[in-house]
């Protein structure tokens, strides 16, 4: 009688002959490209695989982002408020630092035009009153600075020293109430006094001849008349020129090329007398 199973090849064939098929398709996958759709199908039939062992660690992340504590959220809000408001201090800081150089460059510039010795120097008050309009600046006796000094800025006179102490001094502006500067016109010389008005933007001619050749938009300058400042300085530019027949005078608006509330650098123009007194 025949067995009821037949027996098929023993186990130590079964092996040898699966290494030769492999053994095969290792030459056949080096040499060739047969095997390259097989790949590409096996590629895409084991990517959801990779995707589904990797969905642990993506669940736990996002359950980490959305259990952070209200706390370090709110610290950490916290730190960059801060970190916004000392960078938004460095680069005002830097916009200041910026502001001084180009001041301190349009003073060099000036001060290469004038003839008379310079000293640069810093306003560091003002007066509290506003019916006064005086400057305190760092510059004193020490320094060669006297009382009746002109002080400028890159732009215009400003005013002149009224008070020196030793290492500081007090600066009456032109635009004063209690001042009055002896002026000349650019164009043809004619010459005015500049009354302050205490109002830092504006300056008055009184008294003008009505047919004195004064136009809108001619430059004022010092003439020099008087001794107290030096001729050729720029004082302000005329804005408006009022002429009315019933009066005998006419008058002028001003507006003075000084910046006299924004310098905060300054030049006091020293005499030859004054310097003397700085180098002892």
């Amino acid at each position: 009688m025949k067995p009821l199973f037949t027996r098929g090849p023993s186990p130590e064939s079964r092996i040898l002959l699966l290494g030769l098929a492999a053994a095969a398709l290792i030459v056949v996958n080096l040499y060739t490209d047969w095997l390259q759709p097989l790949r590409e199908r096996a590629a895409a039939l084991v990517t959801p695989f990779y995707w589904l062992t990797d969905a642990p660690a993506r669940v736990t992340g996002w359950a980490g982002d959305q259990l952070r504590s209200r706390e370090e959220l709110l610290e950490e809000n916290s730190r960059l408020k801060r970190q916004v408001l000392l960078l938004e201090q460095r680069s005002q800081l830097l916009a200041a630092v910026k502001a001084e150089n180009t001041q301190l460059k349009e003073l060099m510039n000036s001060a290469e035009m004038l003839d008379e010795r310079v000293l640069v120097s810093q306003v560091i008050g003002v007066s509290p009153d506003p019916l006064e309009h005086v400057l305190v600046i760092d510059k004193g006796r020490d320094d060669g600075v006297v009382p009746g000094t002109p002080i400028m800025d890159a732009a215009g006179l400003l005013g002149q020293v009224i008070e020196a102490g030793g290492s500081s001094s007090r600066v009456l502006l032109i635009t004063d109430a209690s001042h009055a500067l002896p002026v000349q016109v650019l164009r043809n010389s004619v010459r005015a006094v500049a009354e302050g008005t205490g109002d830092l933007y504006r300056l008055k001619l009184r008294h003008l001849a009505n047919t004195s050749d004064i136009r809108e938009g001619d430059l004022l300058l010092s003439s020099g008349l008087g001794g107290r400042f030096p001729a050729g300085y720029p004082v302000g530019e005329v804005v408006s020129v009022t002429r009315d027949p019933g009066r005998s005078f006419a008058e002028a608006e001003v507006q003075p090329r000084g910046r006299m509330n924004r310098s905060r650098f300054v030049l006091a123009v020293l005499s030859g007398e004054e310097q003397a007194l700085g180098s002892e």
